[in-house]
């Protein structure tokens, strides 16, 4: 280190102790203040009441139903109770899969209908891709076998599980999406 550097480093120093000497006397004075303010204001009391005594509630649910049994789904439509069948639905997982399959139903958008001899096809977009589909064909990602087709809409019967683990079927919908929508 040279000596100019030591010598600012010096200098540097003593102004520090000198700004902090005058920031000493600064806080003299605050709590001077302080004191002063303490000693002329008086706390406020007010008394505070007593708190109530709990009671403690004792829940018997002896002779009720338990609100999270699988029983208590069992009066729900379409949902078996547990131990009975639920109509033998179940999907076919043996079967090849088809494109619209790998696509949820959502992100599936119907673009037009085809009529000729054969029978009725809709036109669904998945991505940027238009298919072809008819009665029989699956669609989305819930077994969604299509039952309908008409020139505004695309019915569905999907299977899904419920809440306990069977397979129900459900009724679904695509409806035709104008040409402006992306």
């Amino acid at each position: 280190m040279t000596t100019k550097m030591k010598t600012a480093l010096a200098a540097l120093g003593a102004v520090a102790a000198v700004s902090l000497a005058g920031c000493a006397d600064d806080q003299a004075e605050l709590r001077e203040w302080m004191q002063s303010v303490r000693a002329s204001v008086k706390p406020v009391h007010h008394p505070i009441s007593e708190p109530r005594r709990f009671e403690p509630y004792r829940y018997d649910n002896e002779g009720q139903v338990d609100p999270f049994s699988v029983a208590r789904l069992g009066g729900a439509p379409g949902v078996a109770h547990a131990g009975a069948p639920a109509g033998g639905l179940k999907p076919d997982t043996t079967r090849p899969r088809e494109a619209l399959e790998a696509y949820p139903l959502d992100a599936i958008r119907m673009v037009g209908h085809l009529a000729n001899r054969q029978g009725q096809y809709a036109l669904l977009q998945a991505e940027r891709l238009v298919y072809q589909a008819r009665v029989g064909n699956y669609a989305g990602q819930n077994y969604g076998m299509i039952t309908r087709i008409s020139e505004t809409e695309v019915a569905l019967k999907e299977l899904v599980q419920d809440a306990v683990g069977d397979w129900v079927e459900r009724e679904t919908t695509l409806q035709i999406q104008d040409g402006s929508a992306q």
